[in-house]
């Protein structure tokens, strides 16, 4: 499919000459840059301003990912109804309106755990409205021989946005204390809704399924990755990795800082190394796919990410081990990197254009896009 924006010449050039995939991919990186200052400036606005106890803090992390738990599957078939563009630009705006109330609160001393539990509900589900809709957009911006491309740009670029939210957001403390700093968050999502409501989408047939029940097109969604035995399989591997990382992450913080002593500065390099990983990864995706072939790709990637987990079995406090450890990350984020972006190509190509978000609502819960 190819792009009223995007002429047949254009698809020759590079990626960065497309402007409905540029102007995404700015906008999208700035809501993921915003992102990665929230979800760490949240907790921390908890437990230093607000006193937060640790079951307090693992309510509020718990609050926040209920929304995606339970509404993945209705915004991805919301997605396909509706426009995919509006519902991102209305996704942004409700964060942004959320988050905004901190820094007021904050200001007027009046800012309550009850209220950042409440913004982490109400950011989680505006997230996953968003996300859904994002995630499934961009094989209407560009032709289809440019989605794995397109995809690697997007899995680099977001992995690179995400640590530099991490450091931004720390920055910003440092400047205007945790609650302003939330204002930076607050303009990533205005920038995403502008870099979204620009895009120029194509003028496609949607069809009418106004008069149906929303359940009826989430189970139509459902019965379609049953039916396809290359959907089933990859949704079901993406899942049981997803999890089995998501035990591993509750712990993976406290187990270094604590147990093995690193310090903060050697746990931000190591995440820096982390994130390098998975944009290397994401950048040589297409390749790798090209030259070994997607699925022996991914089940490579599948099979060295448990290796990379042995440093932290062996592991003890010490300069050693913590490159060791960072090299492990970064390997491990590569394959991550690598498998994420070429599975997420895969559906993408192979689903139906207006089965787009239903397939793709349900990935929504990794790292986002």
């Amino acid at each position: 499919m190819t792009s009223s924006a995007d002429s047949p010449a254009q698809l020759q050039t590079s990626l960065w000459r497309h402007r409905n995939f540029r102007t995404f991919l700015i906008g999208q990186s700035a809501s993921v840059t915003g992102s990665s200052i929230s979800s760490m400036l949240i907790p921390v606005i908890a437990v230093l301003e607000l006193h937060a106890t640790t079951s307090q803090v693992a309510w509020l992390a718990f609050l926040g990912l209920l929304p995606p738990a339970v509404l993945a599957l209705h915004a991805g078939a919301l997605a396909d109804r509706h426009s995919k563009q509006r519902q991102m630009i209305i996704g942004d705006l409700v964060s942004a309106a959320a988050l905004a109330t901190v820094p007021v609160a904050a200001a007027l001393d009046a800012l309550t755990l009850p209220q950042l539990m409440a913004i982490a509900v109400v950011q989680g589900a505006a997230g996953v409205v968003h996300d859904a809709a994002a995630i499934s957009i961009l094989p209407s911006l560009v032709d289809r021989s440019l989605i794995q491309r397109s995809n690697s740009r997007v899995g680099a670029l977001f992995a690179l946005s995400a640590t530099g939210g991490s450091n931004l957001g720390a920055a910003l403390t440092a400047l205007v204390g945790p609650a302003r700093a939330l204002l930076g968050d607050v303009l990533s999502y205005l920038i995403s809704a502008w870099c979204t409501a620009r895009i120029r989408m194509p003028k496609t047939d949607r069809a009418r399924t106004g008069e149906r029940r929303l359940w009826a097109e989430i189970g139509e969604g459902v019965g379609y990755v049953r039916s396809d035995d290359r959907l089933r399989t990859l949704t079901l591997v993406n899942a049981s990795t997803s999890f089995a990382l998501a035990l591993l992450n509750t712990l993976w913080a406290l187990y270094l800082l604590r147990t093995l002593a690193m310090s903060t500065t050697a746990f931000g390099v190591v995440l820096g190394l982390g994130a390098l990983g998975a944009a290397a990864g994401a950048l040589l995706a297409p390749a790798l796919a090209r030259r070994i072939g997607p699925g022996p790709m991914m089940l490579a990637a599948l099979a060295i990410t448990p290796v990379t987990q042995i440093p932290l079995l062996l592991a003890s406090p010490g300069l050693g081990w913590q490159i060791v450890i960072g090299a492990a990350l970064f390997v491990q984020l590569a394959c991550a990197g690598a498998a994420g972006t070429t599975q997420r190509s895969i559906r993408q190509i192979i689903t139906n254009s207006r089965m787009q978000a239903r397939i793709e609502g349900p990935h929504v819960f990794r790292t986002g896009l």
